[in-house]
C-alpha cells in the first residue's frame, strides 16, 4: 500500500487543484467576466457591474451547499472510489457548460451545477487520503487533498488568470475542465478500489438531527466568510485601491497560494494534536489577517503581504473545522465531511454578497475588509460556544474506514 499511496495521494490533490481553479479564478477575472457578459452595465457603472459579476462566485458555491449533504446522503453505500470518478465527470460537465454558456443568467446556472459535487469531492477524497495514510490521520489526510487547493493558488490560479486576460476568461474556463479530466483519469489508474464506510441514507441524514453538526457548521459559514469577503474582490483591490496594473493581479494570487500552502501543511499538524487550540487559534489569526489587508492594502508591501496571511491563516484553519465536523457527526463521516464544504461554500457566498454589497453602496473596495473582521469575530464566538457545549473530554477521532 506504501508504493500505491503516494500517486493515488498525487491524484486526488489534483482533483482540489482543479476545484481550486474553477472555485477561486472568478476573483482574478471579474473585470473580463464584467466586461464580456455584463458590456452594457460594465460601461455605465463598473463597481455596480463588478459586484454583479460577483454573482459567478455566489452562484458556484450555491451549488456547493446543495450538492454536499444531497449527494452525501445518496451515495453512503457508494465505494468511495466510484464516487469521486462520478463527481469528477460532474465537475467535467458543468465546467465545459460554464465556458459555453452564452448568457449571464446560463453561466449562473452553469456554476450552480458545477458545485454540486464540490463537497461531496473533498469528503470521499478526504476519508480515501486519511485511509491512505492510517489511523489518527484525519487531518493530515484532509491536509493532503487540500494541498491541491493551495498548489492551484499558487501556481495554477495566476496562471489560469493570465491566461484568461489574454485569451479571455471561456477559453480559461476550458484548460479548468481539461485538468479535471486529467485528474479523471489519474484518479481512475491509481486510487485503490476502497468500500463505502458501511451507512446508510438514513444514518448519514440522522447526523443532521445533532445540535452540535448545526453549530460547528455555523461557526465555519459564518466565520470563514471574512475570507471570501477579502478574496472575492482582490482583483479590483489590487488595481483601484493599490493602483497597480491588472498584470499584478496573478502575482497577488500566488501570494495568497503560498500563503495557503504554509497554513495547510501547519493547520493538518496541528489539528491532528489539538483540535480545540487549533480552531480557537486559527479564528483568531484570521481575524488579524484580516484587519492587517483592510488597513495595508493601499501600499504594495502591505497589499501583497496581506494576501499571503489571509491565506495562511485561512488554510491553516481549513482542516480542523473538517475534523471538527466530523468529529461532532459519528457514524456519518462523509456527511460530516460533506457539511463541512458546505458551509464553506456559504461561507464564500456569504462572503461574496456581502463584500459586493458594500461596495456597491460606495464604501470603497477596502470595505469588505471590515465586513471580514465582522464575520471572523462571530465565527470565533461561535466555536467558544461550540467547544463549551463539550462537557465530556475532546471527542476521539472517527475511525476512517
Amino acid at each position: 500500500m506504501n508504493q500505491k499511496r503516494w500517486p493515488a495521494l498525487l491524484a486526488l490533490a489534483l482533483g482540489a487543484v482543479a476545484i481550486g481553479l474553477t472555485e477561486f479564478v472568478p476573483s482574478g477575472l471579474l473585470p473580463e467576466i464584467a466586461a464580456n457578459l455584463l458590456g452594457d452595465e460594465y460601461a455605465g457603472a463598473r463597481s455596480d457591474a463588478l459586484a454583479h459579476a460577483g454573482w459567478m462566485v455566489t452562484s458556484y458555491a450555491l451549488g456547493v451547499v446543495a450538492g454536499a449533504p444531497l449527494i452525501a446522503a445518496l451515495t453512503a453505500r457508494m465505494p468511495r472510489k466510484r464516487l469521486v470518478l462520478g463527481l469528477l465527470v460532474l465537475f467535467v460537465a458543468g465546467t465545459v457548460a460554464s465556458a459555453l454558456a452564452p448568457s449571464f443568467g446560463l453561466v449562473l446556472a452553469a456554476r450552480f451545477v458545477a458545485g454540486l459535487p464540490h463537497g461531496a469531492y473533498f469528503g470521499a477524497a478526504g476519508l480515501l487520503a486519511a485511509s491512505l495514510m492510517g489511523p489518527g490521520s484525519a487531518g493530515r489526510g484532509f491536509a493532503a487533498v487540500l494541498s491541491g487547493l493551495t498548489l492551484a493558488n499558487v501556481v495554477g490560479v495566476p496562471a489560469i488568470t493570465r491566461l484568461g486576460q489574454a485569451a479571455g476568461w471561456r477559453v480559461a474556463y476550458l484548460v479548468i475542465a481539461a485538468v479535471f479530466a486529467l485528474a479523471l483519469l489519474a484518479v481512475a489508474a491509481t486510487v485503490p478500489d476502497a468500500p463505502a464506510a458501511g451507512g446508510s441514507p438514513a444514518a448519514e441524514l440522522h447526523s443532521l438531527r445533532r445540535g452540535q453538526v448545526w453549530l460547528v457548521a455555523a461557526t465555519g459559514a459564518i466565520g470563514f466568510a471574512g475570507f471570501f469577503a477579502v478574496n472575492s474582490y482582490i482583483a479590483p483591490v489590487t488595481t483601484e485601491v493599490t493602483g497597480l496594473s491588472a498584470g499584478t493581479v496573478p502575482w497577488v494570487l500566488v501570494a495568497v497560494g503560498l500563503g495557503m500552502t504554509a497554513g495547510n501543511a501547519l493547520g493538518g499538524w496541528y489539528a491532528d494534536r489539538d483540535l480545540r487550540r487549533a480552531t480557537l487559534l486559527g479564528f483568531t489569526a484570521l481575524i488579524a489577517a484580516v484587519a492587517f489587508f483592510g488597513v495595508a492594502a493601499p501600499t504594495t508591501i502591505g497589499l501583497f503581504t496581506g494576501a499571503f496571511l489571509i491565506g495562511a491563516t485561512s488554510l491553516f484553519l481549513g482542516p480542523a473545522l473538517q475534523s471538527r465536523l466530523i468529529a461532532v457527526a459519528p457514524g456519518a463521516q462523509l456527511m460530516g465531511a460533506a457539511v463541512n464544504q458546505s458551509a464553506m461554500n456559504i461561507a464564500n457566498s456569504l462572503g461574496a454578497a456581502l463584500g459586493g454589497a458594500v461596495i456597491a453602496a460606495g464604501l470603497g473596495y477596502r470595505a469588505p475588509a471590515w465586513v471580514g473582521v465582522a464575520l471572523g469575530l462571530a465565527g470565533l464566538g461561535l466555536a467558544v460556544t461550540s467547544f463549551a457545549l463539550d462537557r465530556s473530554a475532546p471527542a476521539p477521532e472517527p475511525a476512517v474506514h
